[in-house]
């Protein structure tokens, strides 16, 4: 039976849109506490909201909210999200690696500074902002580091599909099964959750697939209600997994999953493929 996340903190790399924004809204209404480090300060033409349309959302569903203003990437930046949150709120319960950079495009298509890019954001802010939120975590007796990033799928389909996306998203992945194990004589749970089909954000449309393929994919809340399922767990009860989100509401009895959208046809995620029948 999961506990309640009332009072719990929460802190996010990315978060004022998307998943990352939907998981902090889902929290809120449970009472938690969010500080989330994110860039979007102005509004983009191509990306709905600020962090300060997000901190009103979180707000709004019952939690509170601080922005902070930067990059994943800045060590700096990081260092100010947590001390943030230890200013406000007194410390970290639950650390969320949201914050990602996408291009599916074929080795000699990408060029090294995009290469650059999502090694950067993905795996070594994932790096950063978990080792940043550690000495918080040991200290708290429901800590939790959960990680958007999927299964270690070593199919050629997916070895060869986008080599330079691929590592920089397993990098996050062996990253967080690594601290379940460093970690678990500090009660840290650590684990990995991807969806199970195409979410409905602006990185599906912008760069994966446009309208036709968002039609295709669930909303965000999916993998919200998910991610509230596995942080609700006392930690040491569920560590060093990678879950799928379908399968986390499974779990917990919810199989009807077309509330979140998707049509019959839902489009499988990046490195998901149909279990073997037989």
């Amino acid at each position: 039976m999961g506990t309640s996340l009332k009072g719990r903190t929460i802190v996010m790399s990315g978060g004022s849109r998307g998943i990352g924004l939907a998981i902090l809204t889902a929290a809120a209404r449970e009472g938690a506490n969010a500080v989330f480090l994110a860039k979007t300060d102005t509004p983009d033409p191509r990306l709905p909201g600020t962090v300060h349309t997000a901190v009103a959302e979180i707000e709004a569903a019952g939690g509170s909210a601080v922005a902070v203003v930067g990059d994943v990437r800045e060590e700096y930046d990081v260092e100010r999200v947590i001390a943030t949150a230890v200013d406000r709120f007194g410390g970290v319960d639950i650390c969320v690696n949201n914050a990602s950079a996408l291009d599916v495009r074929g080795t000699e298509e990408v060029p090294v500074k995009r290469f650059d890019l999502m090694q950067s954001i993905n795996s070594r802010g994932t790096f950063l902002l978990t080792r940043a939120c550690l000495p918080y975590l040991k200290q708290s007796d429901h800590a939790h580091v959960l990680t958007l990033s999927p299964p270690l799928n070593l199919t050629p389909r997916w070895l060869g599909a986008h080599p330079a996306y691929t590592l920089s998203k397993y990098g996050m992945t062996l990253l967080t099964l690594g601290w379940a194990a460093e970690f678990a004589e500090d009660g840290i749970a650590a684990n990995c959750l991807w969806p199970q089909t195409m979410i409905a954000t602006a990185a599906v449309a912008n760069v994966l697939g446009g309208e036709s393929l968002a039609s295709r994919s669930r909303s965000p809340e999916i993998m919200a209600d998910a991610a509230l399922a596995v942080l609700s767990r006392p930690p040491h009860e569920q560590t060093g997994n990678t879950l799928i989100d379908a399968d986390v509401l499974a779990e917990v009895g919810i199989t009807d999953l077309s509330g979140y959208g998707g049509g019959p046809e839902a489009e499988l995620d990046l490195f998901v493929d149909l279990p073997q029948v037989g």
